[in-house]
């Protein structure tokens, strides 16, 4: 939630679900004083026109759903809230989140049950509120991509609040963790398999200060576009002890990142946006390819047209891993945004380069749509 306590149409869904000021979608239908139910749905579709993505070796050409959820809320009274969102993965439809929230004040809040657990901007922002929706590769960011028990959620629970004016925000948690790095086990497969290790809580926070307007609510956006003047910088960490369970060996999981954001809004003719992070991962030396130091950067560009607006944009990510295989992205795309976030139609092209590996590069066109 974006530190308010009411409820109105639209909102519940945009500060409690999405954490989003901006995002108007969903609707609420109230039962008596302060006690409601909101309900909305998201959809992100994409067509991909991929180099040697066909069996044959040739350019491979496919449409997707690469995203499709359902946003539930609830509001008991003021202060008592809790939300249930589902989503595809590709087979089934899964539990995304599920928790119950308590808004005791815009300064002091706690969320319990299966959660986005704090981490950097790009994560807390997700496909659906970044620059041109392209984390999910997870080149940079890994904090969604890889760990939590699905799309980066985990069960636990988190203490977050806006203060000093709204402009400090903090969040801090104690999460199940377990599930770092590819072919790393979740406990109970850890212990199913005779691995003995200890069963420390996963620990994750975030500080954010805003130097401008100020960014309430738990949840984060890459770009305001254009609503907001943003200057912020954002320092997030996870750590574990025995975080990190494989058959070959168990590790201690830390990691940390330091994110900046700067909007400008410039009159009539629009507004700027750069973003840039970087980040350090550690599993104890038991999975290298998850292992190493990461950057981002990227800048957008956001003016009005006769319907909507376009966003060009560009973004750079690089993942060096302690195997010495670096991943590097690069994509320059184009956004119309119809409505908000609620609406928008994306082109990207993009090049990834892998050490010792053919460079691959795809185009791709996206659909987003928020109810």
């Amino acid at each position: 939630m974006k530190g308010s306590s009411t409820i109105c149409t639209g909102v519940l869904l945009a500060s409690t679900l999405l954490g989003v000021a901006d995002a108007r979608a969903g609707a609420t239908i109230p039962f008596g004083e302060d006690k409601s139910v909101s309900v909305g749905f998201g959809m992100r579709g994409s067509y991909s026109n991929v180099e040697n993505g066909a069996p044959d070796g040739s350019h491979g050409s496919d449409f997707n759903l690469d995203s499709a959820r359902i946003f539930l809320g609830a509001s008991l009274n003021k202060n008592i809230k809790g939300m249930f969102n589902t989503e595809w993965d590709g087979d089934r439809i899964r539990v995304l989140d599920a928790a119950a929230q308590f808004a005791i004040s815009p300064e002091l809040n706690v969320w319990a049950g299966r959660l986005l657990s704090p981490s950097d901007r790009a994560n807390m922002a997700g496909p659906y509120y970044s620059l041109g929706g392209g984390y999910w590769a997870g080149v940079a960011s890994r904090y969604g991509y890889n760990g939590g028990i699905f799309r980066g959620r985990d069960d636990g629970v988190v203490v977050w609040g806006n203060v000093a004016g709204g402009k400090l925000g903090y969040s801090f948690g104690a999460f199940e963790g377990h599930t770092f790095g590819i072919g790393s086990l979740t406990d109970d497969q850890a212990r199913a398999a005779g691995i003995k290790a200890s069963d420390k809580p996963m620990y994750a926070g975030r500080l954010q200060y805003d130097f401008w307007d100020a960014e309430p609510g738990y949840y984060g956006t890459g770009t305001y576009l254009g609503s907001k003047d943003i200057l912020a910088i954002g320092l997030a960490g996870r750590q574990q002890k025995d975080g990190v369970l494989t058959t070959g060996g168990i590790g201690d999981y830390q990691s940390w990142n330091v994110d900046f954001l700067l909007e400008k809004r410039l009159g009539t003719a629009g507004a700027v946006s750069v973003e840039a992070a970087y980040y350090d991962y550690d599993t104890g030396d038991v999975i290298l390819s998850e292992q190493g130091k990461a950057w981002s950067a990227g800048a957008g560009y956001i003016f009005p047209i006769a319907r909507g607006s376009l966003q060009p944009y560009v973004r750079y990510q690089k993942f060096d891993a302690d195997t010495g295989i670096d991943t590097r992205q690069e994509d320059v795309g184009v956004n119309w945004i119809l409505d908000g976030y609620n609406a928008q139609i994306g082109a990207v092209y993009s090049r990834t380069k892998v050490t010792r590996g053919e460079d691959q590069s795809r185009f791709v066109v996206a659909l987003q749509l928020q109810y």
